[in-house]
This record gives structure tokens, sequence and C-alpha cells, in this order.
């Protein structure tokens, strides 16, 4: 999460709210995008020295306004140079297939589609960020920018296709099980 603030600081000033809400729209498949998560990683990036606040008074509220430091720059900039790791695939909700075998038929089959359900909603809201994404206008100084986050909107999305499609077909093979 850390680095997500970062980045997205790089990119511009925001209220914790804003940092929120931008993680929410599609990067919170990446991470978790609870406020809990981000106002950890806020009081941590703090503490270190990596971002800083402003605070204003808007409307007769105050409202905190973070940015990044030159010192979160240069912890932002040696991440993002650096190799990738690979973490294997984990994937918690596999755990619970691995286990079905114990839980009751009946709710099988109701867990899998509510399951479902919350992949074509993400899945969804990754097409659309897709297809906004391949019709705005760029400038030239943003096009790698932009680029790489469509290319991660796209494997997110990809990756909800091939869990929608998993899923269904273990449906299928649970209705074959059962006759």
């Amino acid at each position: 999460m850390d680095h997500i603030i970062l980045g997205l600081l790089l990119l511009q000033s925001r209220t914790i709210y804003q940092l929120r809400e931008r993680v929410g729209k599609g990067m919170d498949l990446m991470y978790s995008s609870s406020m809990g998560s981000i106002q950890a990683a806020v009081k941590k990036l703090l503490n270190t020295g990596d971002i800083c606040f402003t605070e204003i008074v808007e409307k007769g509220r105050h409202k905190k306004i973070y940015s990044i430091t030159d010192r979160g720059k240069a912890c932002f900039f040696q991440w993002i140079n650096s190799p990738f790791e690979s973490l294997g695939t984990r994937n918690p909700e596999l755990v619970k297939v691995y286990f079905m075998g114990f839980s009751d038929k009946t709710s099988r089959r109701m867990n899998i589609e509510n399951y479902l359900s919350q992949l074509t909603e993400k899945y969804h809201i990754l097409q659309s960020i897709c297809h906004e994404g391949e019709s705005m206008s760029v400038t030239e100084e943003n096009r790698d920018i932009i680029f790489y986050q469509l290319a991660a909107a796209r494997y997110g999305r990809d990756f909800m296709k091939f869990n929608i499609e998993w899923y269904k077909k273990l449906i299928k093979e649970m209705e074959g099980e059962n006759q």
C-alpha cells in the first residue's frame, strides 16, 4: 500500500478520502482499499518522512492535503526501478475450493454464484476503465504513465474474466457430479 500511496501522490496531492476513492477505482484488486489500511500506510509514510501534509479549511472543515516529499520520491523511484518479485499464485479464495468437500452441498453453489457476481462486478468496472482509457487523449508527457496504468487494468480485467470462466466451469462440473 505504501508504494500505491506514493505513486498516487506523485501524480497529485490528495486528501485521505481522495486516496481512498482513487484506490477503490481498480487498485483495490491489487491491495485492500479499506480506510484502515490506507490510514495505516499514511501514518507510516508520515513517520518515515516520505510524505507530508498541509492543513486547509474548506467550507468550515479542516482537511489534510498529503504530498510526496523528495525522500518519498526517492523511495518510490528506487522501488519502481527494481526487478519484479515473483510472489507465486496466492489466491485465498482457492483455499475454500480446496476444502469445499467439507461444506454442505446446498451452500456450495450459492457461495460460488455469489463470488461469481462479485467477480463480474469487478470485471465490468475494469472493462469500463479500459474503454475509458482507450478513448482518452493523452499528452506526450503522460503517455508512458497512462500506458502502464491501462496495462494493469487490462491484466485485472483479463484475470477477472479467467476467474469467471473457471468458476462457471466448476459449477458445471459440480452439476455433473450430482447426477
